[in-house]
């Protein structure tokens, strides 16, 4: 189903992505004001994607298409927001590669593995929904980037979170290929 409820929750994932970077070239708001809208924007965002598979599941509206949006809705939310957060000096480089690298390499093995048959072996698993928690926490922390409760310098604990996301990334991405490397090895032969 290509327009029901849960997938236009998707979409919304993918239309918020130049909404939250517009943000940042707003001339009315101050910074902090940019910061607050963007994060709050990210985090409305973030929960649809816990809403449409609810939401599917709940109406009976799972479909093989919505299926295919959501991981990519995901993706591209996470990368265009760590892509803003580095060019504004938020974000270290090197963990938003390392994200951005795992998805990208992620996506591709989750294609080759559905083109010989073999999804399940690399289904989503548990480390992935970590990491993915606590990219969706780092996130808005470094988009508010200020003192949360005038105790929480986000920044600081947006710059861990990010990079225990990064080793979370790596740890995820070896445990795939672990599970997929008897298919590779098994297609080669």
């Amino acid at each position: 189903m290509f327009f029901n409820l849960p997938t236009l929750l998707t979409w919304a994932r993918i239309v918020a992505i130049p909404l939250i970077v517009g943000v940042f070239y707003l001339d009315g708001l101050s910074r902090a004001e940019q910061n607050l809208v963007a994060t709050a924007m990210f985090i409305v965002f973030a929960l649809t994607d816990w809403a449409d598979g609810y939401l599917a599941r709940k109406l009976n509206q799972t479909s093989a298409f919505g299926a295919f949006l959501d991981p990519v809705a995901d993706k591209f939310l996470v990368c265009a927001s760590l892509l803003v957060l580095v060019h504004m000096d938020r974000a270290d480089v090197f963990a938003a590669l390392i994200i951005i690298g795992r998805e990208i390499a992620i996506s591709s093995l989750r294609e080759w593995m559905a083109i010989i048959g073999a999804t399940k072996s690399v289904a989503v698993h548990m480390i992935g929904k970590v990491k993915t928690t606590v990219q969706m926490v780092a996130i808005p922390f470094l988009l508010f980037d200020g003192r949360l409760l005038g105790l929480i310098d986000t920044r600081v604990w947006g710059g861990w979170l990010l990079w225990i996301s990064a080793v979370l990334t790596v740890w995820s991405m070896v445990y795939y290929l672990q599970k997929a490397l008897p298919e590779i090895r098994a297609r080669s032969r």
